[in-house]
C-alpha cells in the first residue's frame, strides 16, 4: 500500500527500528546539523526532533539516509528490480502483436494507476495564511553550517509550468530564507525550473511557483530523479507508489500540489529580479559561493494543523543525499543499458558526490570500445557532468572499491589510457576554470588488445587452483580460524 503521507512513512520507520525520537530541546541553528551529521557518519537512523527552539513543528532528518530506508521509502525490497520496471514505465510502447498485448496487461494496469487524481480539499490546506499573515519563520528552517548565508529550505519540491506549453516541471532546488515572505530560488542553468524562468523572462512575465514541503516519500524522490523532459514527475511518483498522487489546486496560483504535503508555499518569481544567495555548505563537502539567483515571493502559505517539517543536510559524504543518488544509480542503470547494452554495471561512489566520479564495467567487444562508452555516457543527460569516468572489463566488480583501485593502478599507462574532453560541468564544480564549463577525464582501465597497439603479453591474474580451494573449504571449520 502506498504511503498516505509523510506521517505514515514515519510510523513505518519507527516500527522497523529505523527512527529515533529526540526529545532534548535543540536549535535549528547549527545544532540539528551537528547531531545529524554525526549520525550520518555512523550510518545511523532517521531522526525526529520533537522539541525545536522557536517552532512547534517537529523536524524529520535523515529519513532517506540508508539503502534500507530508500527501499522502504519506495516500498520495494530491491532497488535493482525496480530499475527494470522504470524502463518499462519510460519506454512503454503500443503493442503490435497479440502476445505483446497480453504481456502488457499488468504493465498497463500499473501505468494507469500512475496518473494523478485531482481532489478539492486537502490536509495541506487545513491552515491558510495569505498576504501579511505569511511568515516563513513559523517553520524551523535550518541554518546548517557556520558560513551559510542564512537558513535554507533543503527538501523543497518545486512546481512550475512552462509559460507557453503549460507542461509541468517538478524539481528540488534549495531556498535561502531572506525574510518572512521571500526566499532565493537556486535554479541551476541546466534545470527544468530554470528553463521555465528563462522563457517567462523572455516574455516579460512573472512565473508562478508552488513549493510542497513534505509530500509522500515517492513524490519527494521523484523531484530529484533525472527524468527525460517529456516525463511528468508526478506521474513517475504515482508509478513508483503504485497509486495516484492526489493533487489539489493552490489557493492563489494556477498550479497543483500534492494534497498530502505538510506545508505549501505559493507565490511567484519576477523577471529580471536577482538577489545574492549563499554561501551554502553543499554536497561537495565545500561551501558553494554566493551568487545572484531569482527571488521567490511567497503570497500564500498553507499547511496541516500538525505538520512535520522534513529537512536534510549536505556536506562531506556520507550524507542522506548520497543514498538518494545511489537509488537513482540503480533505478536508471537499466535505462542506460538500453542505450549502451555493453555496460555490465556502474558505481557512482559516495565520495564522488554524484557527478565527480564513475566506475563502469563493460563487455569489451572491439578496439577503442572503452573510449566509445565514455563519450556516449557524457552525452546522456546528467552524466554530462561526470568529471572522471573509469572503464573496466566485465569481470571487475565495480562496487568493490578495493578491486577497482587495484585494477586502475595496474591496468593503465597514463599517457595512452587517459584522455580529456571540454564541456559542461556541474554548477557546484569549484575547480572548473569557468562557471558551468570545464574539462572531464576518461580512463581506459580495460585489458589492452594487440589491435589497440599493445604488442606485449597481458599477464594473467593470480588465482588459486579450484581443487585446492574446494579441499580447504572442507577442512576450514577444523582449522579454528573462524
Amino acid at each position: 500500500m502506498a504511503y498516505q503521507d509523510l506521517q505514515a512513512f514515519v510510523k513505518v520507520l519507527e516500527k522497523k527500528g529505523e527512527l529515533v525520537r529526540i526529545k532534548e530541546r535543540v536549535s535549528p541553528h547549527l545544532e540539528i546539523t551537528e547531531i545529524t551529521d554525526r549520525v550520518c557518519k555512523r550510518h545511523g537512523p532517521a531522526l525526529l526532533f520533537e522539541n525545536v527552539e522557536g517552532s512547534s513543528m517537529p523536524v524529520l532528518m535523515n529519513a532517506f539516509g540508508s539503502f534500507r530506508r530508500m527501499s522502504l521509502a519506495l516500498e520495494v525490497p530491491n532497488l535493482d528490480a525496480l530499475g527494470h520496471e522504470v524502463v518499462d514505465f519510460i519506454e512503454a510502447e503500443a503493442p503490435n502483436t497479440l502476445i505483446k498485448k497480453l504481456q502488457m496487461i499488468p504493465k498497463l494496469k500499473r501505468l494507469n494507476s500512475a496518473f494523478p487524481k485531482k481532489v478539492t480539499s486537502a490536509p495541506c490546506q487545513e491552515v491558510v495564511l495569505k498576504g501579511e499573515e505569511v511568515d516563513l519563520g513559523l517553520m524551523p528552517v535550518l541554518h546548517c553550517w557556520p558560513e551559510d548565508g542564512g537558513p535554507f529550505i533543503t527538501l523543497p519540491v518545486v512546481f512550475t509550468k512552462h509559460p507557453e506549453t503549460g507542461v509541468r516541471n517538478v524539481g528540488m532546488y534549495r531556498m535561502q530564507v531572506y525574510d518572512r515572505n521571500t526566499t532565493g530560488m537556486h535554479w541551476h542553468t541546466h534545470k527544468g525550473g530554470a528553463h521555465h524562468y528563462r522563457v517567462a523572462e523572455r516574455l516579460g512575465q512573472r512565473l508562478e511557483v508552488a513549493v510542497a514541503i513534505g509530500p509522500d516519500p515517492a513524490m519527494t524522490y521523484a523531484a530529484t530523479a533525472p527524468l527525460p523532459d517529456d516525463v511528468d514527475e508526478v506521474v513517475f511518483a504515482g508509478f513508483l507508489r503504485e497509486a495516484p498522487v492526489e493533487m489539489v489546486r493552490c489557493k492563489t496560483v494556477d498550479l497543483e500540489v500534492p494534497a498530502s504535503s505538510q506545508i505549501v508555499l505559493e507565490g511567484y518569481v519576477e523577471p529580471g529580479e536577482r538577489r545574492i544567495e549563499g554561501p551554502f555548505g553543499d554536497h561537495t563537502g565545500y561551501y558553494s559561493l554566493a551568487d545572484e539567483y531569482p527571488v521567490f515571493h511567497v503570497t500564500c502559505m498553507t499547511m496541516r494543523k500538525r505538520p512535520i517539517y522534513p529537512s536534510t543536510i549536505v556536506g562531506q559524504p556520507p550524507q542522506e543525499d548520497c543514498y538518494m543518488a545511489k537509488a537513482t544509480e540503480r533505478l536508471f542503470l537499466p535505462l542506460i543499458k538500453k542505450t549502451l547494452p555493453e555496460i555490465v554495471d556502474m558505481n557512482l561512489p559516495l565520495e564522488g558526490v554524484f557527478h565527480n566520479l564513475a566506475f563502469v564495467s563493460i563487455d569489451k567487444r572491439y578496439p577503442g570500445h572503452a573510449r566509445k562508452v565514455v563519450s556516449a555516457l557524457w552525452g546522456l543527460g546528467q552524466m554530462m557532468f561526470c568529471k572522471i569516468i573509469c572503464i573496466f572489463d566485465k569481470e571487475v566488480d565495480v562496487q568493490d572499491l578495493s578491486q577497482v583501485l587495484w585494477r586502475l593502478g595496474n591496468n593503465i599507462d597514463p599517457r595512452r589510457d587517459i584522455f580529456f574532453m571540454d564541456g559542461p560541468v556541474d554548477a557546484l564544480d569549484h575547480a572548473a576554470p569557468l562557471p558551468h564549463y570545464g574539462s572531464k577525464m576518461g580512463i581506459d582501465c580495460t585489458r589492452k588488445w594487440p589491435e589497440e597497439g599493445f604488442s606485449r603479453d597481458w599477464p594473467g591474474v593470480i588465482e588459486m587452483d579450484p581443487e585446492v580451494k574446494a579441499k580447504i573449504d572442507k577442512i576450514w571449520p577444523k582449522l579454528g580460524l573462524g
